[in-house]
C-alpha cells in the first residue's frame, strides 16, 4: 500500500473538516467509521501498512453492519458503504496526516512517551488552527500536551468501545486547553450523534474513575469469601446491569482492567479503597486474560462462555443478592461523591456518563435522590 493523494472533493467550500485518526486499531477504526458516517473525509495513519489494511477492512465491515439498519432498500447497501469508503484514505507518514487534517484524534497505545512523540510531530506539521485530541482513557491531558508548543489546542476526546455504538464521549480540557477548542470539539462530536460530557483533567476522568469500584469491590467480596463469581455477576445483572463485574473484566481484558486500575490508583496517591486486586495479578501472570485468551474468571470456547465452573474459587455464599449489589453500589456512590467534590464533573454529568458509558441503569446521584424520602 502506498500513501494516497487527497480526494478530489477537498475544496475550500467543504462544510466539514478533514478528520485525521492516528492508529488503525479497533478504537481508531471505530472513530474513523463514525466520522465517515457523519460525512467527513478521513485520513488514518499507522506505521504498519498491514495494520492500515486491517483497519480499512474493519471500517468496511462496520459500515456494512450499519447499512443493514440505515438503508431501507437492500440493493442500495453496497452504494451506501462505497460512498463512505471513498472518503477514507490511509498514510504511513504522520506528517502528511498532520498537514492535511483539521481535527486529529489520536488512538494509539496507552503510552505517555508514544503519545508525546506523536503530538510533538503533529504540533509541528499541523496548521495553527487544527485541533489535536487524544483518545486516552487514563493519561493526563496536560502531560500529553506538554510535548507541544501549542498546548492550548490539545484536549481529550475519550470515545468508548465500540465507538460506532457507544453514545458517550468524554471531552477533557487540560489546564492549557483553550475554551474555544473544547467548545468546538464538543460541537463536533455532538454533530456525529454522540453525547459529549465535560470532564476535568483528572485520573480516570469520569467513567473510569467512578466505575472503578464496580470491579474492585466485587474482587474484595470474592477475596473475603462473601460470595462467588457467579453470585456477584448475577446480583448485578438482577439490578439492571448488562454484565456482571467478572463478565465485564473478561470481556474488556483482565490485563487492560488491571492496568487502568493501577494508573488511576497511582495518580490518586494510592488510596486503599482503589488498591488493585492480587487476584487480577495472579490471572495475568498465568496468561488468563479473559475471552481473548479463552480463560479468565470464566472459560471460553470459540469466544463463548463454556459451561465449566469459574476458574477462580467461589466464596462461601454468605451474602444475599441484594446485599452484594448494595455493597458494590455503595462504593460506586461514594466514589461519585468524591469525584463531584473534587470538581471532576457535575453531578448531572456524572449520572449521564455512568448511564451512557458504563451501562448503569441509573446514575449514582439519581439513585441517591430516588432513595430519599419525599415530604
Amino acid at each position: 500500500m502506498t500513501d494516497s493523494s487527497p480526494a478530489a472533493d477537498t475544496d475550500p467550500r467543504r462544510d466539514r473538516p478533514i478528520i485525521g485518526v492516528v492508529g488503525a486499531g479497533i478504537m481508531g477504526s471505530g472513530i474513523a467509521q463514525v466520522a465517515l458516517e457523519a460525512g467527513h473525509e478521513v485520513v488514518v495513519h499507522d506505521i504498519d501498512e498491514a495494520a492500515l489494511a486491517r483497519g480499512r477492512d474493519r471500517v468496511a465491515d462496520g459500515l456494512t453492519r450499519r447499512a443493514a439498519h440505515a438503508v431501507l432498500d437492500p440493493s442500495g447497501i453496497d452504494d451506501w458503504v462505497d460512498a463512505r469508503l471513498a472518503r477514507l484514505r490511509e498514510t504511513v507518514v504522520l506528517e502528511q496526516l498532520g498537514d492535511e487534517a483539521e481535527v486529529v484524534i489520536e488512538a494509539a497505545l496507552e503510552s505517555l512517551e508514544l503519545k508525546q512523540t506523536i503530538f510533538r510531530t503533529l504540533d509541528s506539521a499541523a496548521d495553527s488552527a487544527a485541533i489535536l485530541a487524544t483518545n486516552t482513557s487514563a493519561l493526563s491531558i496536560a502531560s500529553v500536551a506538554a510535548a507541544t508548543a501549542h498546548p492550548e489546542r490539545v484536549l481529550g476526546l475519550h470515545f468508548f468501545n465500540p465507538a460506532p455504538m457507544m453514545a458517550l464521549v468524554e471531552v477533557v480540557a487540560g489546564p492549557a486547553t483553550g475554551p474555544d477548542i473544547a467548545d468546538a470539539a464538543e460541537l463536533l462530536v455532538a454533530s456525529w450523534g454522540k453525547t459529549p460530557v465535560r470532564s476535568a483533567d483528572a485520573p480516570g476522568f469520569i467513567v473510569n474513575r467512578v466505575n472503578r469500584p464496580f470491579t474492585l469491590q466485587a474482587l474484595r467480596l470474592l477475596e473475603a469469601g462473601t460470595a462467588s463469581i457467579e453470585e456477584i455477576d448475577q446480583a448485578l445483572r438482577d439490578g439492571g446491569f448488562p454484565l456482571g463485574p467478572f463478565e465485564l473484566m473478561d470481556l474488556t481484558g483482565i490485563d487492560v482492567t488491571f492496568a487502568a486500575s493501577n494508573a488511576i490508583w497511582e495518580r490518586l496517591g494510592r488510596p486503599d479503597r482503589l488498591r488493585p486486586s492480587p487476584i487480577q495479578e495472579k490471572l495475568i501472570e498465568a496468561g488468563h486474560l479473559g475471552r481473548k485468551t479463552g480463560q479468565g474468571f470464566y472459560r471460553y470456547e470459540a469466544g463463548r462462555r463454556s459451561d465449566d465452573e469459574p476458574v477462580v474459587s467461589s466464596g462461601d455464599d454468605a451474602a444475599s443478592s441484594a446485599e452484594i449489589r448494595a455493597e458494590i453500589l455503595a462504593a460506586i456512590d461514594a466514589e461519585a461523591r468524591l469525584a463531584a467534590g473534587e470538581g471532576v464533573a457535575s453531578e448531572a454529568d456524572i449520572d449521564l456518563a455512568m448511564r451512557l458509558g458504563a451501562g448503569h441503569p441509573i446514575g449514582p446521584f439519581e439513585r441517591a435522590r430516588s432513595a430519599t424520602p419525599k415530604d
